[in-house]
């Protein structure tokens, strides 16, 4: 529990332990979203001549390596500030460091394009709102819900999960009715093999694609200080939260693309047709009314992956702030609750400004998915490096310490080499202005002259040293 400092200053934030593992899930599944393939169904689809849904066996697969990566680490170190704290303890400060900043370029503009979604889908509902207004009204729900606690927005985040699931649940068994009664418009295992011919290369470039809608899994790890139970729970928390999502993707794919009329070649023909392919599907096979109501949740669904993301950029901020990597003032919080409210409300901030300005750009949408992107992939690599030079410095080497994160880097680094020259682009100047702050700021120095962290108790007791 935080003391109460006289005058109701602000003081410093300890964390509570407040989250279950149930909790931890329920905020994955909330940040990827249950549903995220439904909008990029048409790009696969098209890339993999029909073998969408082995392209998410294969990127499920491809992920579990970096879920391994992030489960030894968050069981070793049951730290808020996730690949910061790791890459710290494995690589040494100044890695560390850059690994958080890296993975800040994702979390910080994750809530601001989630938001931004949530706009754009609520102004396709009622255009006679602006954009801007729903945005905004996304980014003030989620902030005050994180401000208010993390056991409050745990909850209101399961009733929207449960209600994105029932209707996944339905589209499961109103697509089942629809192949027994009409049949499918395509093979039964066409979603796996492919229309025509397979086409191994458009399956790896697809691939390359669809490891992109598992982002956000990671964020479980921020919130290590914060379970009641075991630093285990965050580990076995990342591994199922995977699984999860990899047999949702694949389940509501491989129905998608039975369903599907359009074949792949024409989508192919066709680029301006895959934003809207999935939705097209249910509007012809199963309805317009039940199309309707996928859009609605999939309009809101975009605000509670915000949460989350706040929530998690906001633990960053406040593990680097309590390191002095970052200004102190961001590990404090108000003379009430535990939350980190001026990490919260800076990225609130920072979430609002982007987005609003993402909005008033044609490209806005395509510039912050190009951030995010490569933030994320960078600090991935950095996470993988981190799990060989903990176990190294902890004398702890293994086989397995070495070869998963090696083959997990590999399939990370073939992702960004198919990443777009502007994501590379935004994420080297990036990179560069995080080198510049780290060599200038003088607190950053101190913080990384002063050695490696201590590690906090697993239940809040002192630090071991």
């Amino acid at each position: 529990m935080a003391t109460v400092d006289e005058g109701d200053q602000p003081h410093a934030v300890s964390l509570r332990r407040e989250l279950t593992w149930r909790d931890l899930v329920v905020y994955g599944l909330l940040f990827i979203g249950v549903t995220a393939p439904m909008g990029t169904f048409g790009v696969l689809d098209a890339r993999s001549g029909g073998a969408v849904a082995l392209v998410f066996v294969v990127a499920t697969v491809a992920m579990s390596f970096t879920a391994w990566s992030y489960a030894r680490m968050s069981t070793a170190l049951p730290q808020a500030g996730s690949v910061y704290a790791y890459a710290t303890a494995g690589l040494g400060r100044r890695p560390g460091f850059m690994a958080g900043w890296m993975i800040a370029l994702d979390y910080l503009f994750i809530p601001a394009l989630a938001a931004l979604f949530a706009g754009l889908a609520c102004h396709a509902l009622v255009p006679g709102v602006p954009v801007w207004v729903f945005t905004g009204a996304a980014v003030l729900l989620t902030t005050g819900l994180n401000i208010a606690g993390v056991r409050l927005a745990a909850r209101v985040g399961l009733a929207m999960l449960v209600i994105e699931l029932l209707v996944l649940g339905a589209f499961v068994v109103l697509a089942a009715v629809h192949l027994v009664v009409v049949g499918p418009e395509r093979g039964w295992l066409t979603p796996l093999t492919g229309v025509s011919a397979f086409d191994a290369g458009g399956v790896v470039g697809a691939v390359s694609v669809a490891v992109l809608a598992f982002l956000g899994f990671d964020a479980i790890a921020t919130f290590a200080e914060e379970t009641t139970g075991s630093s285990r729970h965050v580990a076995r928390a990342l591994q199922v939260c995977l699984v999860l999502a990899g047999v949702l993707f694949v389940l509501q794919t491989y129905l998608g693309a039975l369903l599907s009329s359009t074949t792949p070649a024409q989508l192919a023909a066709e680029p301006a047709a895959q934003g809207t392919a999935f939705y097209d599907m249910l509007d012809d096979a199963l309805g317009v009314w039940f199309g309707s109501l996928v859009t609605v949740v999939r309009a809101v669904g975009p605000v509670f992956s915000a949460l989350v993301a706040q929530a998690a950029v906001a633990r960053l901020l406040f593990a680097m702030g309590r390191a002095g990597a970052l200004p102190g003032a961001l590990a404090r919080g108000g003379a009430r609750g535990s939350t980190p409210r001026n990490a919260i409300l800076l990225s609130a901030v920072v979430t609002l400004a982007v987005a609003l300005a993402a909005a008033s750009r044609a490209d806005g949408l395509d510039i912050l998915s190009s951030m995010v992107t490569v933030g994320a992939l960078a600090a991935f690599l950095l996470l993988h490096a981190s799990v060989v030079g903990h176990a190294r410095r902890t004398g702890s080497t293994t086989p397995a310490a070495v070869v998963v994160p090696v083959l997990g880097a590999l399939i990370i680094l073939a992702v960004l080499v198919g990443a777009s020259r502007l994501a590379l682009a935004i994420a080297a100047g990036w990179f560069v202005v995080g080198v510049i702050v780290m060599l200038v700021r003088p607190g950053t120095a101190r913080a990384l002259a002063a050695g490696p962290p201590e590690t906090p108790g697993e239940h809040g007791e002192p630090p071991r040293s």
